[in-house]
């Protein structure tokens, strides 16, 4: 008989290792699956065995596939009836496409009907269709013209499920798992130490040193129903897994913390019927501590957790990892799972390494002897309190990096006590190869409780990849060090250079969601590190803020205020708390009006005065302008994108360049008599049409230089400011 066993994409040549090991013929690893021949024994020993299958599956027949009626034609010859019972219920299960086969669904519902059609025209009776809970499922499989036709011995449920029954399995799942044991070389006879925040790999290191067969946790194989089942045959193969089972050879080591404690393990083992023996491990010294450490042969770490992009957590599992070799044997091995890969940064040469698929995201296995480890250069950090924390690197210059932070933090931190402020940019690519812009939010009422906020300028392409991410790792170790902020908050976004501005490449995951209330200026402001592309607040308009207080102090009644692209409404904030009786807030995004809603509420400006527009500020603009009886305010403030594209704008786009003469035409006929805007770009090669605004009676006054605060003043570029007039005839 010919069998296919699938599995995730890259793991099919340690699939093929073990069904080889199983006693499979003709082993081949094709594209996420792996072919192989033998009795029907074989395959049935592949369901009760494997640990890495996810599906094992007895071919049947390849027929021709190259239109819905060919594919219904060539299963209709099929002997189904010899297959499936009359009283019983089955499922198809269609893969892959073709030309005129598109969608799998109706493959899936195309090959049905073909099934139940031949069976009714033998027996006179149509089996039953179960999508959740079938008897039986038919594999269907495209490829170009042809298709492969079989039956799941594995049922409806995949292997990795376990014995687990509808309790989902946390964290990695099993035959990831088994995948990280077998690239290890384990035999279960041997202690092993691992670090996860799930339970699939305490709970296939317990399969292992028991020997214990992952069919025997299933209640059934799942293919009891098909015509070829041999049930004798299926009890022999359970008596042989049961007798082969085997009392525990070998302690785990569960180390550190994670979302499944150690306990938590335990008990699913328990629940499942494993006795194997779990330890809890210390993060540094637990695992040589005893004779259980030093015996160890392997160590595997779990990294698939933190997010391709979430450098903060893969600094901090660098770092855990540093922690916990030196106590290893150096005779170990150690297997790495991550989204990027950690070899590197640990200054390792991978024996093998496995690049997987985990969702919709890349992942690196990577196996490496923990000899081959080189220590990382140390760089001692001073913190503001005095201590000195030792950091560990991986790139020389990185010391240089740490000097010129510590030096700018003293500085900025006494101007920022000076002026009162809680939040600030501590460093702008002060050093070209460190090319970040670090800003700290001090928490209101609570020191402990700051954030830093790093952003990185992406490298150019000229620059190595991997020397970028070693710097930009260092740097996120070094920042809270030098700085005095707890790790754990620092949220960290990628930046990109295009079309004159500093745009955001991806938004960080970092940092965990977290809602803080800062100040400045005497009013509190809430910012959000985790969810979102900015955490609610720019500090490069710390000073223009300031100036739309002093200007709507100075502003005649009836004193309203209009704030275009508002985000979350810190300019309405301001301008209310210098007296405006009627603000209107204008932005495309709902959550931006929530959230400024509940700064305003938050500073006591509540009431019918306020008002909260969700709208294109374009369209809005130009129809305020034209409408009788519309609002004329005394105070704008139109902080723009430099570019925009949102599907919810009127227009197909909006470019500032390209387009700031007509908007701030529009803008200034809802000026009042003696009415201003201020109008802010951070498009740092922006040029006003003057010419263009002249001619239309509108004039403006460059601010730039005056709305610059210190902690920006080694980028003059990070906005422009202007005062927009609107200049009436004489008489």
């Amino acid at each position: 008989m010919e069998f296919v066993a699938t599995c995730p994409a890259c793991l099919e040549d340690l699939l093929a290792g073990e069904l080889k090991d199983l006693g499979a013929d003709a082993v081949r690893p094709l594209s996420g699956q792996v072919s192989f021949s033998g009795t029907l024994e074989t395959g049935l020993r592949a369901c009760v065995w494997s640990h890495l299958a996810s599906r094992v599956i007895a071919v049947l027949a390849r027929i021709d596939a190259g239109s819905s009626d060919e594919l219904y034609a060539s299963l209709s010859t099929l002997p189904w009836e010899e297959h499936l019972g009359s009283q019983t219920s089955f499922m198809v299960d269609a893969h892959g496409t073709n030309a005129r086969l598109k969608n799998t669904q109706f493959s899936a519902e195309r090959a049905k009907d073909a099934i139940v059609d031949r069976i009714y025209a033998r027996h006179g009776l149509r089996p039953s269709v179960d999508r959740e809970r079938p008897d039986t499922v038919v594999s269907l499989r495209i490829r170009d013209v042809r298709a492969t036709v079989g039956v799941v011995l594995t049922g409806a449920r995949p292997l990795f499920a376990r014995g687990l029954g509808q309790r989902r399995q946390t964290g990695l799942r099993s035959d990831y798992a088994a995948a990280l044991i077998r690239m290890g070389g384990w035999d279960g006879c041997s202690p092993l130490a691992f670090l996860t925040t799930g339970e699939a790999l305490a709970l296939e290191a317990a399969l292992h040193t028991e020997n214990v067969a992952p069919g025997l946790l299933r209640p059934r194989l799942g293919c009891e129903a098909w015509g070829g089942f041999d049930a004798a045959l299926a009890e022999k193969l359970i008596a042989e897994a049961r007798a082969a089972r085997r009392s525990p050879q070998a302690p785990l080591l569960a180390l550190g913390e994670g979302s499944q404690s150690s306990g938590c393990m335990r008990r699913n083992l328990r629940e499942l019927g494993l006795a194997a023996e779990l330890r809890d491990g210390a993060l540094e010294d637990g695992i040589g501590s005893d004779a259980a450490g030093t015996d160890m042969r392997l160590l595997i770490l779990d990294g698939s957790w933190v997010f391709a992009d979430a450098l903060v957590q893969q600094a901090a599992l660098r770092d855990r990892v540093e922690r916990i070799l030196p106590a290893c044997p150096q005779t170990a091995r150690a297997v790495l799972f991550s989204r990027q890969g950690l070899a590197g940064l640990l200054g390792a040469e991978p024996l093998q390494t496995r690049r997987v698929l985990l969702g919709r995201a890349d992942a690196v296995m990577e196996c490496i002897e923990v000899a081959a480890v080189r220590p990382r250069l140390r760089v001692p950090c001073k913190a503001p309190d005095g201590s000195v924390h030792d950091v560990a690197v991986s790139v020389p210059a990185s010391d240089q990096f740490a000097a010129r932070l510590a030096k700018v933090a003293r500085e900025r931190r006494k101007w920022a006590a000076r002026e009162d402020i809680s939040c600030y940019r501590v460093y702008d690519a002060d050093l070209p190869d460190y090319a970040l812009a670090i800003e700290l939010y001090g928490s209101l009422g609570d020191e402990k409780d700051s954030w830093l906020s790093i952003a990185e300028y992406a490298p150019p392409a000229s620059v190595d990849a991997d020397l970028a991410r070693k710097r930009l790792c260092d740097a996120v170790a070094i920042a809270p060090a030098v700085l005095g902020i707890d790790p754990r908050h620092v949220s960290l976004r990628t930046r990109s250079r295009g079309r004159g501005g500093s745009q955001y490449a991806e938004e960080g995951t970092g940092a965990a969601h977290a809602v803080h209330i800062i100040d400045e200026g005497g009013l509190a402001f809430e910012i959000d590190f985790g969810r979102h592309l900015d955490c609610g607040i720019f500090l490069d308009h710390r000073t223009t803020r300031a100036e739309l207080r002093e200007m709507m102090k100075r502003a005649p009644a009836p004193k309203r205020f209009l704030n275009l692209f508002a985000y979350t409404g810190t300019a309405t904030c301001y301008a209310a708390d210098g007296g405006a009786l009627e603000t209107t807030t204008v932005d495309l995004s709902r959550p931006s009006l929530d959230w400024a809603a509940r700064n305003m509420a938050r500073n006591g400006f509540e009431g019918a005065g306020h008002r909260f527009v969700q709208a294109d500020a374009l369209a809005w603009v130009d129809e305020q302008r034209h409408a009788r009886g519309a609002s004329r305010y005394e105070l704008i403030f139109c902080d723009v994108p430099t570019f925009s594209n949102s599907a919810r704008m009127r227009t197909s786009s909006f470019d500032v360049q390209r387009d700031h003469a007509e908007l701030l035409i529009d803008v200034s006929r809802l000026l009042s008599e003696e009415g201003v805007c201020i109008f802010s770009c951070n498009l740092r090669s922006f040029k006003p049409d003057t010419d263009a605004l002249a001619r239309a009676g509108v004039s403006l006054e460059d601010i730039t230089a005056r709305t610059i605060p210190h902690d920006f003043e080694r980028n003059p570029r990070i906005h422009s400011c202007f005062i927009v007039r609107r200049v009436r005839p004489r008489g």
